[in-house]
């Protein structure tokens, strides 16, 4: 009794293959690199009185300064042009 199940119930074998790497592979090849996360934390941790998205100094300021430079230019250009669309046009 009962409908049969959309999904098969019996474990399949993994089709791309497993999470181990090969075995030949040193721990130190070229394309692992050192975890940086723990130095990250310690940076983004300290409280030096700045907010979060400009702790990593010049690139961060850049970033911020230009990003909110292109907010501020944009608003007033779409300001200029809703001002321009609600004049009529004479004739």
């Amino acid at each position: 009794q009962g409908l049969k199940p959309l999904v098969p119930t019996e474990s399949l074998s993994p089709i791309f293959g497993t999470s181990k790497p090969p075995s030949d592979l040193r721990a130190t090849d070229s394309f692992l690199v050192k975890n940086k996360v723990p130095d990250l934390q310690k940076v983004f941790q300290r409280s030096d009185g700045l907010p979060v998205h400009l702790k990593r100094g010049i690139p961060d300021r850049m970033l911020y300064r230009t990003t909110m430079a292109l907010t501020l230019g944009g608003t007033i250009y779409c300001l200029i042009a809703l001002y321009i669309a609600s004049q009529p046009k004479n004739q």
